[in-house]
């Protein structure tokens, strides 16, 4: 009944709020790149697969007793995880709280998320205060925000009976939706801004904006890829991969598909030089945005100058975990520019 009042709601009317509606979309955003990087620390650790099970409501409190931690571990030390990796590698209770503690705190984000999104939502609805044509559109990011939780735990499902790892097919799905997210609150709240100037028309996808962002998600699709099969570790120099220029070791045997989506080298191989490609495109969209807004440019700019320096100095210095961090942190952050510069290109063509 709500969102039928919200898309009834004439767009400009008395009771619209879209400059308020946009700054809460840009702290739900914050709180989505935070989560990125609380992901990125939680994949660095191994602290995935401590947390065994999928509790969206007790599942917020953390173990409050001994006992209640040691029956945690207890859990964890019967998947494969443990019985071939940590448990070999002798693994304490404070080791295990630690590891626990960040995946703990990856999944009390995203509940955070899903209330600070949830309830703002509730009451724009029943002020009336959201624009006609955006409750859908806000819905739909709280749906996929929904399923993003659902796409974590089968996610960590996948490394609980017969893997010692999760997925990397399912993280890579687990982090461009968090991207894909971000992306859409921003461009939302892009639009909203936009309707507060009294421009009521959205933006539009360009060709060129679709050519961009169609190169960016390629890259990050490598990237988590280069995550979750930790092939950074098969290389520690740049810009040769051990002395080779195409690294050895890449396994064709299943052909160039499989190896493309299973094999570390050639993935580290791609991620590290479609990155060029990316940087293309970015240049382009940079100088076609410049004279919309000359802070765009500067922040496609500095986010993939940042990014391309982050790489290359994770990979020397053997995935340095702050480094790695930082990584996945600015990774986010291309992603929010380049839906910026994306917008005003969209913008221009209306």
């Amino acid at each position: 009944m709500t969102e039928a009042i919200a898309l009834n709601q004439p767009t400009g009317g008395a009771k619209s709020r879209p400059i308020a509606i946009a700054n809460w979309l840009y702290s739900v955003a914050f709180l989505v790149f935070i989560m990125v990087v609380v992901g990125g620390i939680t994949r660095l650790t191994e602290s995935g697969l401590s947390i065994t099970e999928w509790k969206p409501i007790t599942g917020a409190l953390p173990p409050l007793s001994e006992a209640d931690w040691l029956s945690e571990f207890r859990k964890y030390q019967q998947i494969p995880e443990y019985l071939e990796i940590s448990g070999p590698a002798g693994m304490t209770l404070a080791d295990f709280k630690f590891i626990y503690f960040w995946e703990w705190v990856h999944r009390l984000l995203g509940r955070l998320i899903g209330v600070a999104f949830a309830l703002p939502l509730l009451w724009f609805a029943i002020k009336r205060a959201i624009p006609s044509g955006y409750g859908w559109r806000l819905v739909a990011l709280l749906a996929l925000g929904g399923l993003q939780g659902t796409i974590g735990w089968w996610m960590v499902s996948s490394g609980l009976s017969e893997r010692t790892d999760v997925s990397h097919f399912r993280l890579a799905v687990h982090l461009l939706t968090a991207l894909f997210i971000l992306g859409g609150l921003v461009w939302t709240a892009l639009d909203l801004r936009q309707l507060a100037r009294g421009i009521q028309r959205p933006a539009r996808m360009t060709a060129l904006g679709a050519a961009v962002l169609g190169v960016l998600f390629i890259q990050l699709l490598f990237g988590a890829y280069t995550a979750g099969l930790n092939a950074g570790y098969v290389s520690n120099t740049w810009p040769l991969m051990n002395d080779h220029f195409i690294p050895g070791g890449i396994n064709w045997v299943s052909g160039i598909w499989a190896a493309l989506n299973n094999d570390p080298y050639l993935i580290h191989f791609v991620h590290r030089w479609w990155a060029w490609v990316v940087v293309g495109f970015l240049l382009v969209l940079a100088r076609q945005v410049r004279s919309l807004d000359r802070r765009s440019s500067v922040a496609i700019h500095i986010a993939f100058g940042s990014q391309i320096l982050l790489g290359i100095a994770t990979v020397v210095t053997g995935i340095d975990i702050h480094l790695a961090v930082l990584h996945q942190a600015v990774g986010a952050l291309v992603v929010a520019s380049t839906v910026w510069g994306v917008h005003l290109l969209g913008r221009r063509a209306l």
